[in-house]
């Protein structure tokens, strides 16, 4: 069965590129199941059971998102193969911008839209930085120049992925996104796969529930800033 993993901040169009992609693989003869990995709450799976698309929906709560995808990915990966089919879409969530849920090995795919500033590919980690495929969305809603200098920032950020402009409403340029999908490497298992860059780390008293303000009550990964001298370290 062959992984991919769609990471991007929210709002940027990540599941309706999805549907339009499952549905041109659907036509291609090809099956797809998604996983999604959600923080509160979601209807996205609606959506995906509208399109006819096995769909399993997984809420990470107070954890971490990216935590909550590598300690689950086994078992998400395990019922996708059950649903018999041949290509598993994980869609998670992008919260932070430094979010890392791509694994050496499967195909990678980053979505961002037009609307994020021009500014934002250098804001994004490694979900865009380690991407092997990145989808622009919301092109429709800026000019063309703006379009150009937008893949020139994201083109300085990951110097080889393939950039496709794509449309989730219309599904324009989605067909091609699942071709690439189709070639994606084919895996037999997860188990000793590798994430391709360590994620956010956060071990200190607010992780385990601290809620109060101050020095006293700070214990573990604390990481101390220097304000008044530019950027913080």
């Amino acid at each position: 069965m062959r992984l991919i993993t769609v990471a991007g901040p929210p709002a940027c169009g990540k599941t309706s590129l999805v549907v339009r992609a499952g549905a041109a693989l659907k036509a291609r003869g090809a099956t797809c199941a998604v996983i999604k990995f959600d923080c509160l709450q979601t209807r996205d799976d609606e959506l995906y059971a509208a399109a006819d698309i096995p769909v399993s929906v997984a809420l990470s709560g107070g954890l971490c998102p990216d935590h909550f995808f590598a300690t689950n990915l086994e078992e998400a990966f395990a019922w996708a193969a059950e649903t018999g089919a041949d290509i598993c879409i994980i869609e998670t969530a992008g919260l932070c911008n430094r979010c890392s849920p791509h694994l050496r090995g499967a195909l990678a795919l980053c979505v961002i839209d037009n609307l994020m500033g021009i500014d934002a590919p250098e804001k994004i980690g490694p979900m865009l930085r380690l991407a092997d495929v990145v989808a622009v969305t919301k092109g429709d809603l800026v000019s063309q120049a703006e379009r150009e200098v937008y893949r020139y920032r994201i083109r300085q950020m990951n110097q080889r992925a393939v950039i496709r402009h794509v449309n989730g409403l219309t599904g324009q340029g989605c067909a091609e996104l699942a071709a690439i999908m189709t070639i994606a490497p084919d895996i037999a298992s997860v188990t000793d796969m590798r994430l391709r860059f360590a994620m956010p780390a956060a071990i200190c008293s607010y992780c385990l529930s601290e809620m109060r303000i101050g020095a006293r009550y700070q214990k573990g990964n604390v990481k101390k800033a220097e304000f008044g001298e530019g950027h913080g370290a």
